[in-house]
């Protein structure tokens, strides 16, 4: 009898093409991540300057969409600019950018799951390249994912119609937040002519505010980091679609 009623869901799913695998967690549950990591040297090499490559990814077997998607983003991150083509594989940029290497140079890839809740899985991913110079090649990005609709979210998709521009007045009062806060005209009096305010591609729905992350040198020196700003979600009323709200989401 219990196989039948398993049976009977499953078919009422698939009618109502609204419900999520029997056996795939639901979406107020963590969704689980299989780790991968490895580092390997340049074959043949020896010694403390042989060239590597380091990865530390993820892949979610209820969620496939995602693990492609980290793969894809991690090869963004490497491109030497941005017109660059992206590599096909992880293994392929592996052998090209060891067979090419000279000895120091080294190649570090991440993803990690910064939050989750709502049904939306954060993915944050981090790189640094070092092929030669005085410094190296740092990335980062975000991947916001929903379960629900099985896939990766861009800002528009999480704005109310014509609010973009709203959204960003909003980040540039937040950019004058975090200059205030961190004291930086007071370090440097011409802080804000030399660094101003601009958009970033990098935005994650983190639970406490929405998080926009920075590349090195783009609002900051770079000493800085990789700054990141915060918005209240309650400054976003209006702007961003209430149910990427935490709390209004999935259950």
């Amino acid at each position: 009898m219990r196989y039948l009623r398993i049976a009977a869901l499953g078919g009422l799913c698939l009618l109502l093409g609204a419900c999520q695998s029997l056996f795939a967690p639901g979406l107020g549950e963590p969704l689980n991540a299989r780790r991968t990591s490895f580092e390997h040297l340049k074959p043949g090499c020896q010694g403390e300057q042989c060239p590597l490559v380091n990865v530390d990814t993820l892949s979610f077997d209820d969620e496939p969409a995602l693990g492609a998607a980290i793969e894809a983003q991690l090869l963004d991150l490497v491109r030497a600019t941005p017109d660059s083509p992206r590599p096909t594989s992880l293994d392929s940029y592996e052998k090209r950018f060891l067979d090419s290497a000279q000895p120091g140079w080294s190649s570090y890839l991440q993803a990690k799951v910064r939050e989750q809740h709502d049904g939306l899985v954060i993915v944050e991913l981090s790189s640094y390249v070092f092929s030669g110079g005085e410094y190296g090649r740092p990335g980062r990005a975000f991947i916001n994912y929903d379960r629900r609709l099985h896939k990766v979210l861009s800002l528009q998709d999480i704005l109310l119609p014509g609010q973009e521009k709203a959204f960003w007045d909003t980040a540039r009062l937040a950019h004058q937040a975090w200059i205030v806060q961190n004291k930086l005209i007071e370090q440097d009096p011409n802080f804000v002519k030399d660094w101003p305010f601009q958009q970033t591609p990098h935005f994650a729905l983190t639970f406490g505010a929405l998080t926009l992350k920075y590349d090195i040198d783009r609002i900051a020196p770079h000493s800085v980091g990789h700054p990141e700003l915060k918005i209240p979600y309650p400054r976003l009323n209006g702007i961003v679609k209430p149910y990427y709200f935490p709390g209004r989401g999935a259950q």
